[in-house]
């Protein structure tokens, strides 16, 4: 069966301090965090990679892993395509002083066209695991509803930096595995009892979303016609910062009982490079994964 891994590698990466934080060496062979991903997606049964970048990044991207994945790709059967986000892909014209990106929400939806097939979205900068890469496949691979979708669902407290706050969707689950709800939560930071957003504690076992969804073709027209609505309904208001986000238009579709999402619970520990401090400690859980015969190295032989 057809299946694809849509990765979001568009993001400016402000908060790592400058350069491209998707194309950062964390390998002992120079792989990047795609790497990995790419390589359990494969593993698990994904046939298609969709890289979703800027324009702007095109050059340095391709020099630095698009070419390489290409070749792998090719040698196992699997298709490489390309979507280019862009502030000025919208359904209407771009607000004066408008810098800043339109989210993840707007991000999948450029993929529109090289997508048909059930899909897996994915952070490029964030390691997952090989656990919900098979979980999501093998979810996909069922014959669903067109509006039946799926989540990886990490648990808080293995999802989050020492070196500041983060942003996670923080999840409402109900008796059968299913998301209620979904709230994007900003800063929160690791305490020595667990996690907290400001004064307020957060329970560390809680389930978050790390933007790990599993998707049906389908959901493409859903989520364009929500992103003409919230260009409607959200910009107006505040044109500079409004953000079109997949968990938070997720949510909205739950809430409206429009979609069902199963949970599929993930105990693999998330790492990534949100901050530059992050990146030593990065290098290391990839060293000791290749000690204990996780991955080998290089990575593809």
């Amino acid at each position: 069966m057809k299946t694809a891994l849509v990765i979001m590698a568009a993001g400016i990466g402000s908060r790592f301090g400058g350069g491209i934080k998707q194309l950062e060496p964390v390998g002992p062979c120079g792989e990047i965090i795609m790497d990995y991903s790419i390589h359990d997606a494969i593993e698990a049964g994904f046939n298609k990679i969709v890289f979703i970048i800027r324009k702007d990044i095109e050059a340095d991207f391709r020099e630095v892993i698009g070419d390489r994945i290409e070749k792998v790709c090719k040698d196992q059967g699997v298709e490489v395509a390309y979507a280019f986000q862009s502030l000025q892909d919208i359904p209407g014209t771009v607000p004066e002083g408008r810098t800043k990106p339109w989210g993840t929400g707007q991000a999948v939806l450029v993929a529109k066209d090289v997508v048909d097939c059930p899909f897996a979205v994915i952070n490029a900068d964030d390691y997952y695991g090989k656990e919900a890469f098979v979980k999501l496949h093998g979810f996909l691979c069922q014959e669903g509803e067109a509006n039946a979708y799926c989540m990886a669902g990490f648990i808080l407290k293995n999802t989050l930096s020492e070196n500041g706050g983060v942003t996670r969707g923080v999840c409402k689950v109900d008796g059968n595995g299913f998301l209620t709800d979904v709230e994007e939560t900003s800063n929160i930071v690791k305490t020595t009892d667990g996690a907290a957003v400001g004064d307020v504690a957060i329970d560390p076992e809680s389930y978050v979303s790390m933007n790990m969804w599993g998707l049906r073709p389908e959901f493409m027209q859903t989520l364009e016609e929500g992103f003409q609505a919230f260009f409607r309904d959200t910009v107006p208001g505040n044109p500079l910062k409004a953000e079109y986000l997949l968990p938070i238009y997720i949510g909205q579709l739950l809430r409206e009982g429009k979609v069902s999402v199963q949970v599929l619970e993930t105990k693999d520990k998330w790492f990534g490079v949100t901050y530059r401090e992050d990146k030593p400690a990065v290098v290391a859980s990839f060293q000791k994964l290749i000690a204990d015969g996780v991955y080998s190295a290089p990575l593809f032989r």
